[in-house]
């Protein structure tokens, strides 16, 4: 069977996922995860995650996060009453903000795919590509391409 387009779905376990943070649990702190992290509970603080994340559904996470792979959004970043800046997630890969998926926070990728349904409620920044110390550029609309040897 072949899923919509516009439809998101994985499997943390076939991905290789090992760490995790149960539904019904919370952890805060300055925390680091080799491997990745598939969360289903909530998780708060300094994050760091080398691997790919999960915010699965029922799942948050809000402080400052660095992920060094790509971002899987099904639940929620940030909290629903706090600001963009109460949470930035950096990823350094691709971020997925599935249907279900909410951001409340700064989220800042190379790359951003929004499927049907996603709720980015806070801003959207890129990482410059090609800089071994990501550099912050906020979206800006870009002059039209004109074909070689045509005039203004």
């Amino acid at each position: 069977m072949k899923l919509p387009q516009d439809t998101l779905t994985i499997d943390p376990i076939a991905m290789n996922v090992v760490n995790r943070v149960a539904a019904g649990s919370r952890l805060q702190g300055d925390l680091l995860f080799e491997g990745g992290l598939l969360v289903q509970g909530e998780i708060s603080g300094q994050i760091r995650v080398n691997g790919r994340l999960i915010i699965w559904k029922g799942g948050v996470v809000r402080g400052t996060v660095r992920v060094q792979g790509d971002l899987y959004l099904f639940g929620q970043l940030g909290v629903a009453e706090g600001s963009a800046l109460d949470t930035q997630l950096e990823c350094h890969g691709m971020a997925y903000v599935a249907q279900t998926g909410v951001s409340t926070g700064t989220l800042m990728a190379k790359r951003l795919q929004l499927y049907e349904g996603a709720d980015l409620r806070g801003p959207f920044k890129t990482l410059k590509l090609g800089s071994t110390v990501p550099v912050l550029h906020d979206v800006q609309s870009q002059q039209p391409l004109r074909a070689p040897g045509s005039r203004s």
